[in-house]
């Protein structure tokens, strides 16, 4: 899992770190050859040359003296080498329609499509709303957020769609993350769902977290994660008479965790159709026959309604999406189950 895939409307900045410490431990038999190849072998992660650029750095000691001779003679003692942790590239603009929902100085709401991930990370370097909104926006999202996430206070998966809103000022990014910290955000997500959640609405009340046994998935978890709290309700039920193959499900987001809707779903044993990592088994053969002919290569989750008040101005805004086409085609599919 990358870092764009998250669910999570609940976005803290990210924590700084220190980057990576190895330790080596040169017993006197081992020492008298040179010090950056010496290091180098008991670090066959690091090349002699990143071993002597370390140490111009300043970022080698043993036994906490700083060292920079990299061909002084390596001697016997607890050596220290710390690689700092990458620093983050700057997005760069990228001339990618968007489809602006609301705009005016200080932020913008957009309709995100599926696909699209909302930041640079590995493997999604470009083509990302951050890249996006750069060359829309222009200079006035320069250091707002930080370097890597200019304006960004919440993201939605690359896969779900829907509507965002993004930061052009300190004043409104300092205002919309307070929104978000005290969820005083309307936040409504459709999802198409596998069978029906029993009952018909509710409210569902865990802790998510890393998987203990999937680090790349999320859970819910006994003790340890976070609070996380969606509140369900079914709008529509497909086919199947008294036991649904499919529904309809809005769900209203009291928190933003991780993949918060995606795993509250999967609980209730009705994962979103569609989903790749929570799907947990494949539907009955009527509903799979329905995705296929919808043409859905993703989890059918779709922010369809995103209300707050403007951090600077007062007005009272509410955007509402309608569902993208995949997901309406299946929904019109399911309908005729």
């Amino acid at each position: 899992m990358s870092a764009e895939d998250f669910e999570d409307d609940d976005l803290a900045p990210p924590k700084a770190t220190e980057g990576q410490a190895h330790v080596v431990i040169l017993a006197p038999d081992q020492a008298g050859g040179r010090l950056d190849k010496t290091l180098a072998e008991h670090l066959p992660e690091l090349s002699r040359g990143r071993i002597q650029a370390l140490m111009a750095q300043g970022l080698v000691s043993r036994d906490g003296e700083t060292l920079s001779d990299a061909s002084a003679k390596a001697r016997p003692g607890e050596y220290r080498i710390l690689v700092p942790a990458p620093t983050p590239a700057e997005p760069q603009a990228e001339a990618i329609p968007l489809q602006v929902l609301f705009e005016d100085d200080h932020l913008i709401v957009v309709d995100k499509p599926a696909g699209m991930a909302v930041h640079p990370a590995p493997g999604n370097e470009t083509g990302t709303l951050v890249n996006a909104l750069l060359h829309h926006c222009g200079d006035s999202l320069s250091g707002i957020g930080g370097v890597a996430r200019p304006g960004i206070v919440h993201r939605i998966d690359k896969e779900t769609s829907g509507v965002m809103v993004a930061a052009k000022s300190d004043a409104a990014h300092q205002g919309l993350s307070k929104l978000f910290a005290t969820h005083d955000i309307d936040r409504v997500y459709v999802a198409l769902v596998r069978g029906a959640p029993h009952p018909a609405r509710g409210t569902i009340e865990t802790r998510i977290g890393r998987s203990p046994h999937d680090r790349k998935k999320m859970a819910v978890l006994k003790s340890g994660g976070r609070e996380a709290i969606t509140h369900y309700m079914t709008e529509q039920v497909f086919g199947g008479g008294d036991k649904p193959l499919a529904a309809r499900v809005a769900c209203t987001l009291e928190t933003g965790r991780t993949h918060q809707i995606r795993v509250h779903m999967a609980s209730k044993g009705t994962p979103c159709l569609g989903d790749p990592v929570y799907g947990s088994g494949p539907p009955a053969t009527a509903v799979r026959e329905a995705v296929a002919a919808a043409g859905l290569k993703r989890q059918a989750l779709h922010a369809a309604v995103l209300g707050f008040i403007h951090p600077v101005t007062g007005q009272a805004l509410r955007f509402e999406s309608p569902l993208p086409a995949d997901m309406a085609q299946l929904q019109a599919n399911l309908t005729a189950l």
